[in-house]
């Protein structure tokens, strides 16, 4: 592989997990405060894995300023990876149920599984670069 590719690939990375998971996830919440709400199974299914994409991008963003006002986080710190483990399990578990909601019509269907798919791939970077 290229230089240049690899450098390409990283930066639309960066900017899938920093730019478009965020504002997915606000217009995602403001499309479902708008819409009309079909409380069956499938769209349950799609709104809980959009709460759970929500859930693990508010605990990114909880343990960076975290980290950042006590001075960072060790290597291997314990507490950390802790962080790290319970990102990527909420993050599971919110693909698997985007996944499932996806099949029926709902405002949040896309929004959960792109969202979840953003999570997890923010902590998988997290996780590599420890």
């Amino acid at each position: 592989m290229s230089a240049r590719f690899l450098l390409f690939v990283l930066e639309a990375v960066s900017i899938f997990i920093f730019v478009v998971t965020p504002f997915l996830l606000v217009w995602g919440w403001i499309r479902w405060a708008r819409c009309e709400k079909r409380w069956t199974v499938l769209p349950m299914l799609s709104f809980a894995g959009f709460t759970l994409s929500t859930a693990s991008a508010l605990l990114a963003v909880a343990s960076a300023i975290y980290g950042h006002f006590i001075g960072g986080f060790p290597y291997y710190d314990p507490r950390l990876l802790k962080i790290y483990f319970w990102g990527l399990i909420v993050s599971l578990a919110a693909l698997l149920l985007g996944l499932t909601g996806v099949w029926r019509p709902s405002a949040l269907r896309w929004h959960a599984l792109i969202c979840a798919f953003g999570t997890l791939v923010y902590w998988f970077a997290m996780i590599e670069t420890e």
